[in-house]
């Protein structure tokens, strides 16, 4: 029973596999870009704290990840620069790591903007956050 069945099996998946690569074709382009992690100091002298982040970027077109890919050493300086300017307050609770996280898009966004003409960053999500 299975050497009948296996040709049409195997007929069915042919042709029904242009059909799925269609309906991909017509799929909207989206890809995520893990950063590597980071880690920073922020605070005083006196009041010392560290930062650990993750960060993924959201695009939506091939020439957005290939923007990114180029400008990712930008991309991770200003950020470092970001987190490390952060107060405890800015950084303490869900509420205030959202409005980081939307700090940090459009710093992206602008950056992007000034170098390609585009923001191409659709989104940007910590997908890890530890502060002590």
């Amino acid at each position: 029973m299975f050497r009948t069945l296996k040709p049409l099996l195997l007929t069915l998946l042919f042709l029904t596999a242009p059909q799925l690569h269609a309906e991909e074709e017509g799929a909207p382009y989206i890809s995520y870009i893990e950063l590597k992690p980071f880690v920073t100091n922020f605070g005083s002298a006196d009041d010392l704290h560290f930062l650990k982040a993750e960060v993924t970027l959201q695009v939506d077109s091939e020439a957005a990840h290939h923007a990114v890919n180029a400008h990712k050493a930008q991309i991770r300086n200003d950020l470092v620069f970001l987190f490390s300017a952060q107060t405890e307050e800015s950084v303490a609770g869900v509420a205030a790591q959202q409005l980081l996280s939307g700090e940090a898009l459009k710093l992206v966004q602008d950056m992007l903007r000034e170098e390609e003409g585009a923001p191409y960053v659709a989104d940007l999500f910590f997908t890890s956050f530890v502060v002590q």
